[in-house]
């Protein structure tokens, strides 16, 4: 079974589009580039801020097999899961593992919100199916479904199901889980506005989303936490949280998008039902991000 160290700094990486809204191999390759120079510690692929909804199966495989070429070996490439049916989520991981993904992020059903058990036998079906090691993605409050440490129990049964993506937004369940688990189970912090605070209660790393547009920021803030110099990583923390909170609003995609283009990262070009924003909204999110970029911090 291949191994990921879950520590560090994975972006939930943008999938950059050109104005016809075709995949932007070139832009994702300067991303990447500009996250390893940074020093991040892997990269997961079409997961929500990757636009994954509006992606087909077959580019998915695309990015996976263009970011592997990039990449490398130089950091573990993660493909997200979120499929309808178990059967198809079963065959996409397979055809991740062929193409040779480092790992998978995996969302629970989609479509259907189903009960405790029918979400733990989800998991544990594309665990079995796959050598691949999971990370598995816990946000009720975007999706619904609440992996509960009961539920976790069992799920850990499985030796490749090995991290989770923390985004209950309840610091509390980092102390929860680290109790009852561990190192069993390594926790990545899910939501910017309180990545900090996760890794000074143990959290093992990030899955960042404003990482896409400042890697460097986000590197050193996790860096000087690991260091215990917090009060360095606090400073630039507090420079960073107007940008962060771009992060938690539906409109994340368009916003993040927006301050990775300006850093030359992203193209801000979304998909359909996505739109451009207009109006006070665009005012408003590019004096956030301009604001920000005029008082950033010297590292």
């Amino acid at each position: 079974m291949a191994s990921i160290n879950w520590s560090g700094i994975f972006p939930a990486m943008l999938t950059p589009f050109d104005e016809d809204g075709k995949i932007d191999f070139a832009m994702l390759s300067i991303n990447i580039e500009a996250q390893i120079a940074a020093g991040i510690h892997g990269i997961i692929l079409a997961g929500s801020l990757g636009e994954a909804s509006v992606l087909t199966p077959g580019e998915k495989f695309e990015i996976l097999t263009h970011a592997l070429q990039v990449v490398a070996g130089r950091i573990p490439v993660l493909l997200n899961i979120t499929e309808n049916t178990t059967a198809d989520a079963i065959a996409f991981a397979q055809q991740a593992e062929k193409l040779g993904a480092d790992g998978l992020m995996v969302l629970p059903p989609m479509r259907y919100r189903g009960d405790d058990r029918e979400v733990v036998s989800w998991f544990r079906s594309i665990a079995q199916h796959t050598k691949l090691p999971i990370l598995v993605y816990n946000n009720p409050v975007d999706y619904a479904t609440y992996i509960s440490l009961d539920m976790f129990d069992e799920l850990l049964q499985e030796p490749n199901i090995q991290a989770v993506k923390e985004s209950t937004r309840d610091l509390t369940n980092i102390t929860r889980l680290k109790n009852r688990f561990g190192d069993r189970l390594k926790i990545l912090a899910g939501v910017d506005t309180i990545f900090l605070e996760s890794l000074a209660l143990g959290a093992d790393g990030v899955v960042g989303g404003l990482v896409d547009a400042f890697p460097r920021e986000t590197f050193a803030i996790f860096d000087y936490v690991k260091k215990g110099e917090v009060d360095k990583a606090v400073a630039i923390y507090r420079w960073f949280m107007p940008l962060l909170e771009l992060d938690i609003h539906p409109k994340l995609v368009q916003y993040i998008k927006l301050a990775a283009a300006k850093e030359g990262l992203s193209t801000p070009f979304t998909r359909a039902p996505r739109l451009p924003l207009v109006g006070e909204e665009e005012v408003r999110v590019n004096k956030v991000i301009d604001d920000a970029l005029a008082l950033r911090p010297q590292l």
